[in-house]
């Protein structure tokens, strides 16, 4: 049960032939056996098992809340939640309890779903760990082999989503499959009073029809994708999956966004530039951490921030505060605004041209071995992992990866497609056939309980690798 999707776990429940506590509780139990993973920072069993009871009692009375009524979730612990700590896995805040929820909890919890707890996350989500601000939902996704949604920007509400770059931010959805992806997506877009960023326009959810045929479609492959440091085996992939469209009937075209390779420097600019004003509220007066030092009020800031913030954060906290110095302002902060306008329209412009969905790689490589991950910097790290993913971000554009193969070293690999703005249907739809023709396998998360455990294997199934 744990390895089915929503809508069959949904039908599972709805027939009696699994209960909303039976679920949660295995659900509880592979987290509890796979503690050493780190996952969670916050377990709310409790919670969890009350919720689910509530959930099995509007089952008996023949009364469910819809196809989410029941289902386990996490969320990442950066979004609010009332009553249940909300850490963004710093000491800045640790200990601090929102009084609310943020608009897409209280969505799925008032559909009936329930909150096994808040998952782990770099400091302030600065890095490639879902929200999804330069890929952080869709680079994970491609690592552990699920999918990874982010939807254009503006069709989720970000409210009670802690701010880390309010241009980019964007609530992400991972599931098992694509149908999950847009039945989730369904639940949570729409307009919201309390964001004025969202779409004003109702959103109407839809099912994904079965696309049989693909001969209308054209399917755009950017040639600045073939960036650096990008994997032979990934390559390969990538060019196989682009075949794949072409033998079954659809126009595959090779299209330039010439300004792709300024985009991961225009990028971090501006992403420091918005850390830098959000991460000033957190000074020690209203809320979150503070520092014990009595010297002064200055020292009192200091001596907080320090504290708080981890050297990743405290580093671009001084780099954003660098670019908006009066004498940097036009130089680094003004030009990386009208890079990001470039970015954006070599998009518009590739689409006018009649391309439906842009396919990419979503990462340079498969995962790297712990050994070697920390090895590097962090901020290595996120310009590599996120260098093929932000553009679409910069350009406000919706993207989701898909698991695609396993590498000659047993870990997923995913690719990414990119869509038009607030084309979501037509995006899932691609990605949906997609997924149906490379049959990824199947990852089972055993119940294991030792670091030496091997914790992934994979149902045997057609290979698209």
């Amino acid at each position: 049960m744990l390895r089915a999707s929503l809508r069959q776990v949904s039908a599972a429940l709805k027939e009696g032939r699994v209960t909303p506590t039976e679920l949660c509780q295995r659900c509880l139990a592979v987290i509890k056996s796979t503690k050493f993973l780190n996952a969670y920072i916050t377990v709310t069993e409790e919670t969890a098992l009350k919720q689910a009871e509530e959930s099995e009692e509007r089952y008996k009375r023949g009364q469910p809340l819809g196809i989410l009524d029941g289902i386990p979730i996490a969320v990442k612990d950066n979004f609010n939640t009332a009553g249940i700590e909300t850490t963004c896995a710093s000491n800045m805040l640790k200990g601090y309890i929102s009084p609310y929820n943020a608009t897409v909890v209280q969505k799925l919890l008032d559909h009936g779903a329930v909150l096994l707890g808040k998952t782990n996350l770099d400091e302030f989500a600065m890095g490639a760990l879902g929200s999804d601000t330069g890929g952080s939902t869709r680079n994970p996704a491609a690592h552990c082999g699920v999918v990874g949604l982010k939807p254009t920007y503006g069709l989720i509400s970000r409210h009670g989503l802690i701010p880390l770059v309010n241009s980019m931010d964007v609530p992400g959805i991972l599931t098992r499959c694509v149908d999950d992806a847009a039945v989730l997506l369904g639940s949570l877009a729409g307009h919201d009073p309390k964001d004025s960023t969202t779409i004003q326009d109702d959103f109407k959810p839809f099912e994904l029809p079965n696309l049989t045929d693909v001969s209308k479609l054209s399917i755009g492959i950017p040639k600045e994708y073939h960036a650096p440091g990008l994997s032979s085996e990934i390559l390969a992939l990538w060019s196989k999956a682009a075949d794949l469209f072409k033998n079954a009937g659809a126009k595959v075209v090779e299209v330039s966004l010439p300004h792709t390779c300024y985009s991961i420097v225009c990028y971090h600019v501006l992403c420091t530039a918005e850390v830098a004003s959000n991460m000033a509220r957190f000074d020690g007066l209203e809320y979150g951490h503070r520092s014990d030092t009595k010297d002064s009020t200055e020292s009192m800031y200091a001596a907080t921030r320090r504290e708080g913030f981890n050297d990743v954060v405290r580093g671009r906290i001084l780099s954003g505060n660098y670019f908006l110095l009066k004498q940097n302002y036009e130089k680094y902060f003004v030009k990386a605004q009208k890079v990001r306008r470039l970015i954006a329209n070599d998009f518009v412009k590739v689409f006018r041209s009649g391309v439906d969905v842009l396919l990419t790689p979503t990462t340079l490589n498969d995962a790297a071995p712990y050994t070697e991950f920390i090895q590097e910097d962090n901020r290595t790290r996120s310009a590599q992992d996120d260098i093929l993913t932000q553009a679409a971000n910069m350009a406000g554009l919706p993207a989701i990866n898909v698991p695609t193969a396993l590498s000659e070293r047993g870990l997923p690999v995913g690719l990414q497609f990119i869509g038009r703005s607030f084309q979501e249907k037509q995006l899932l739809t691609v990605a949906k056939w997609f997924e149906k023709q490379v049959q990824f396998p199947v990852i089972q998360l055993e119940e294991v309980k030792r670091h030496d455990s091997g914790v992934f294997q994979h149902e045997k199934s057609a290979s698209f690798s």
